[in-house]
């Protein structure tokens, strides 16, 4: 039998919330194949990151290599990678194998608002990553950065993300939530924009949403979706996460990414 794939680049996350974990789950339960390249090793859980081991760009590159040339993927989302070198990697590779439907999820700021990457990283992120892009999905912090405008209210929202477009070329899902509306997403294409309106889900347990999202996008279109119909799924699929109420660890705790699994096994 055939099946539809997608690949994951990013990290590991050691306590399972996010990053290539996430991913892996994520796209198994949305029915395609998962592959990873893995850009770093974490040690993680619940309460934080203790420790980050890079992947070398030799090494990341031969990952890519191993993927691209046997098991071709029909999509792919990139999370967070640290540093130049594996931007650049990552960049070649996929112009080298002309690779579809990438999905960066450019997680550039943490949730306290510190930077992650380095300003030489996003750099190349903006120069030589997001151009290549079918979709990207900033946060509102994230948008921010890219957009080089504050945001403040849902107006803000449509022009910074116009802003993005205009800049890079590629499709925003500008994702709301940070205290500025209830969950809604704005998605900015060639067509214009159209808002996702989303419900909070009363859940203090979100760890790797982005994570979630961006692969979830991803394997909607591994199977053929539309980027509208891709978001719209996936957007159902992590409310149903979130909504199973799933409570580990001892801070912000990962989502049930396998609430819909059904059958025996």
């Amino acid at each position: 039998m055939k099946k539809k794939t997608a690949l994951t680049i990013a990290g590991s996350d050691s306590g399972g919330g996010a990053g290539i974990q996430a991913d892996i789950k994520t796209m198994t339960v949305n029915g395609v194949f998962a592959m990873s390249a893995i850009t770093a090793l974490t040690a993680q859980n619940t309460t934080g990151v203790t420790d980050i081991l890079n992947s070398t760009p030799e090494f990341l590159a031969h990952q890519l290599d191993a993927v691209f040339t046997d098991i071709y993927p029909d999509a792919l989302k990139i999370g967070m990678v640290s540093s130049v070198e594996l931007i650049q990697v990552i960049a070649d590779k996929l112009t080298e194998y002309d690779a579809k439907n990438i999905v960066v999820d450019p997680v550039m700021v943490a949730t306290s608002g510190a930077r992650l990457i380095s300003d030489d990283a996003i750099a190349v992120l903006k120069e030589k990553l997001l151009p290549l892009a079918l979709l990207s999905t900033p946060n509102i912090p994230e948008a921010e950065v890219l957009s080089g405008m504050e945001i403040h209210s849902p107006e803000d929202m449509e022009k910074a993300a116009g802003r993005i477009y205009d800049e890079f070329g590629c499709a925003v899902l500008l994702k709301g939530g940070h205290d500025l509306n209830d969950a809604n997403d704005l998605l900015c294409t060639g067509d214009g924009l159209r808002w996702f309106k989303g419900k909070r889900i009363d859940n203090p347990n979100t760890h790797g949403t982005g994570c979630t999202l961006s692969s979830a996008i991803a394997s909607n279109l591994a199977k053929g979706m539309s980027l509208e119909d891709s978001v719209d799924q996936a957007k159902r699929y992590i409310s149903g996460a979130l909504a199973a109420m799933l409570d580990l660890g001892k801070g912000k705790g990962p989502m049930d990414h396998a609430f819909a699994v059904e059958g025996e096994y």
